[in-house]
């Protein structure tokens, strides 16, 4: 039964009431899909008397449709039709600020429809923003909320739609606290009151589709907290970053990147790592090499694919691991406090550019691996912190929240939509540009509590205890389904301390790392070079202490940016003595590492032997390769990769017991360490002398009666020694000698590595 009660005519009731108007002016209006757009509403017939004067009666009301729409500097809207692009009624203007507001002629079922707008200068047809609904499952939101959401950034962000056969962007950001959340950007003059955003109360999310929307449109979010307090927010999703000191959002084109990486993708989901090469360049893509007549130039991707990849290929690397690319303001900061976490960084070139990188690096048969850091993120007043005038993805107290060493924040990890946040970066990276592993900075700061903290400065976890049991969770979800996810990939910590089964299953109790960065070695080993030979032999476990633990985790030798910066020096820099001492301890140095246990990474210019310390700001010194030491150097590192590579010795059972053997690890007097690596039938003998002495007639233990090959000898003048050696060839004695059944007497050459092999090739009977 149609309701019968008495109402006012349209002329006394406006179809905007001043109070709306007034909060639409303020963009203080609380549901504004409620009120913008077109709306059925029921009103009463107007009729007129004999008089020609409308009355209002006690009749039946009416459906009717009325629009309303909210468009600064414009004259004239007109209602149009989408289907047959007739004009439909012209709107009222209610305010000089560009209000207005009419019915839909006598129409009562909601249709599309365009708005005609006529500005000063110009008239325009514009899609209403304001007419669309909701574009968000209650799935989606629902898995994002729990923490469970692997791919938010398909519908968080800015992300390209087609509604009713428009082609727009759904914008998305979670802000539960807010109290109006506006998209703002260049094509609106920035104006926090034309694009209110749609509210969704029990997930803190706000949406808004923006029809026809323009590639590379430059945008923030508008917050406006509790508080009252107005915010302009980077988008926490967005897929490209303006420079600093913008440092706005950036709507991406809509490109699909065709990928030949099939192949290579198909392999590596095959590939078990532990039992592989893995020899990693770790590269600062800003100064690797730069260009231009003052070298202040980054080179593009597509230089890097014609420059960084045949290098790497050329010097025998079985991945690149690249420094963060994440968007970051600071580039003193390396990457390590980004900021657009799903941004990659301008400064190399546009996204797609990067996955042709990767694309090529896999068709050149090298892996990518991204430093990632989810340990902690900037204080920028455009980024995280404090996002909607509330801690959202930090945590409330400094005892929790706050980096002590690098004032930056910590992520809450035991909130869902801070783990569904960086769960899906983590997802993104490895789905859409197709890398190979992630390797986790500053593992460590997550695990502990007091990381870094004087005693009043933390608080301990539910059972009392110093461990971040959230992070540990959140950690231990990551691994679980990342490698779930993408067959093949290498997860990789970067963990200083002893925490137990950073690499051990998650079902056995485990963090599910693949590997861990050997930080002990690392620091040992180094502090060991950094002595003047005379003292070695007092601090000989510097060298031989990491086999006592090296196979209780996945190791990865790590020789990383880290090492050579804030005046630590190069490598080169840090051992004593003059040059040709220097390159021969490094020489030595390196091939110890690639005969230790463990995967391999060394950081750029390690590798020809950069003389100065890294600087972020310029480019390795490739000019020293026109030196015969650095090309000796360059030499050494190439050859030890190609040894790897092709010696199944050295990776077959590279993380057991079974593949390492001391022959003996005590003579610390003379500084020398010699030892077997071995899988199954193949067998590679290193001695290692760390002093400059020669030794001559120097008894060696030796598994197998024959004729041993010097396969490298780091003192060869091929790589700038001095050519002490065994003329390439060693004969074994039948003397039992350090555990084994044959021996022989060799020359051992100052400050330099022997590997020698087993002539197959001649019988033995």
């Amino acid at each position: 039964m149609t309701k019968q009660i008495p109402v006012q005519t349209p002329a006394q009731t406006p179809l905007i009431a001043p109070s709306e108007i007034e909060a639409l002016l303020a963009a203080d209006y609380v549901d504004i899909f409620a009120l913008l757009g077109m709306h059925a509403i029921e009103m009463a017939p107007a009729t007129k008397s004999s008089k020609g004067i409308k009355e209002a009666k006690a009749v039946s009301l009416v459906k009717r449709l009325v629009v309303r729409c909210f468009l600064p500097g414009a004259e004239r809207v007109e209602l149009i039709a989408k289907q047959d692009g007739r004009k439909v009624a012209e709107l009222d203007k209610c305010h000089d600020e560009g209000i207005f507001a009419g019915l839909a002629g006598r129409r009562i079922n909601p249709f599309e429809y365009r708005l005609r707008v006529h500005y000063p200068f110009s008239v325009e047809e514009i899609n209403d923003p304001y007419q669309y609904a909701s574009l968000l499952s209650d799935e989606a939101l629902y898995l994002f909320s729990e923490g469970r959401q692997e791919q938010a950034y398909r519908f968080m962000g800015a992300n390209w739609r087609e509604v009713d056969g428009v082609s727009g962007v759904q914008f998305c950001v979670w802000a539960p606290n807010a109290k109006r959340v506006s998209l703002v950007h260049d094509a609106i003059d920035w104006d926090g009151r034309r694009q209110v955003m749609r509210h969704h109360p029990a997930n803190g999310v706000w949406e808004i589709f923006i029809p026809s929307m323009k590639a590379l449109t430059h945008y923030k979010y508008e917050i406006v907290t509790q508080e009252g307090e107005r915010l302009l927010k980077a988008d926490p999703f967005g897929r490209a970053m303006q420079g600093a000191p913008g440092n706005a959002s950036i709507v991406p084109p809509q490109l699909d990147y065709a990928w030949q990486d099939k192949r290579w993708l198909a392999k590596r989901a095959k590939q078990s790592w532990h039992d592989q090469p893995i020899s990693i360049y770790e590269v600062h893509l800003g100064s690797w090499r730069r260009q231009g007549e003052n070298g202040e130039q980054y080179l593009s991707y597509s230089q890097l694919i014609d420059q960084l990849i045949p290098y790497v290929v050329e010097m025998g690397y079985t991945h690149l691991q690249l420094m963060p690319l994440c968007e970051y303001p600071f580039d003193g900061s390396w990457g390590y406090q980004p900021v657009g976490l799903f941004a990659p960084t301008h400064r190399f070139g546009q996204p797609h550019e990067l996955k042709a990188f990767v694309d090529a690096c896999h068709q050149a048969g090298i892996g990518v691996i991204l430093d990632w850091v989810a340990a902690h993120f900037p204080k920028d007043p455009h980024g995280l912190t404090r996002f909607d005038g509330s801690c959202l993805y930090e945590h409330e107290d400094p005892r929790q929240g706050e980096h002590p060493d690098w004032d930056t924040l910590i992520y809450n990890y035991g909130r869902g939509e801070v783990q569904s946040y960086l769960l899906s970066n983590a997802h993104y990276w490895l789905q859409e540009f197709h890398l190979d592993g992630l390797r986790l900075d500053a593992v460590s700061s997550m695990l502990y509590l007091d990381y870094s903290r004087e005693p009043h400065q933390w608080l301990p976890n539910a059972h009392g205890g110093r461990e971040n049991l959230d992070a540990i969770a959140f950690l231990q979800d990551l691994n679980t389904r990342l490698y779930q996810g993408f067959p093949g990939i290498m997860m990789i910590a970067e963990e200083s301390t002893a925490w137990p089964g950073v690499t051990k299953r998650v079902d056995e109790g485990g963090l599910g790392f693949g590997f861990k960065w050997n930080m002990g070695w690392m620091n040992d080993s180094l502090n060991y070079i950094g002595r003047d030979p005379i003292h070695r032999s007092h601090h000989h476990n510097e060298l031989t202490f990491s086999l006592m633990y090296c196979f209780t985790e996945q190791f990865i030798l790590s020789l990383s940016h880290d090492e050579v910066v804030h005046g630590k020096g190069s490598l080169l820099h840090k051992i004593p003595g003059d040059d040709w001492q220097k390159f021969a301890t490094l020489r030595a140095y390196l091939g110890f590492m690639w005969g230790h246990p463990g995967k391999k990474l060394l950081f750029m210019g390690a590798d020809f032997a950069q003389r100065d310390e890294w600087d972020h700001q310029h480019s390795l010194d490739w000019h020293l390769l026109a030196f015969e030491p650095h090309q000796g150097m360059q030499r050494w590192v190439k050859d030890l990769n190609s040894l790897y590579r092709q010696s199944v010795a050295l990776y077959g059972d590279d993380h057991h017991g079974e593949g390492f053997s001391w022959l003996d690890c005590d003579n610390a007097s003379a500084s020398v360490l010699s030892f077997i690596r071995q899988s199954g039938d193949k067998q590679l003998i290193f001695i290692v002398n760390m002093t400059p002495e020669v030794y001559r007639e120097f008894r060696i233990g030796l598994p197998q009666p024959g004729r041993y090959h010097e396969r490298l000898n780091s003192d060869s003048h091929y790589y700038g020694g001095s050519d002490v050696g065994n003329q390439g060839v060693i004969h074994t004695e039948p003397e039992a000698y350090q555990g084994q059944a044959q021996s022989a007497c060799i020359s051992v050459p100052p400050l330099a590595c022997l590997v020698l092999e087993l002539d197959e090739s001649v019988s033995c009977d």
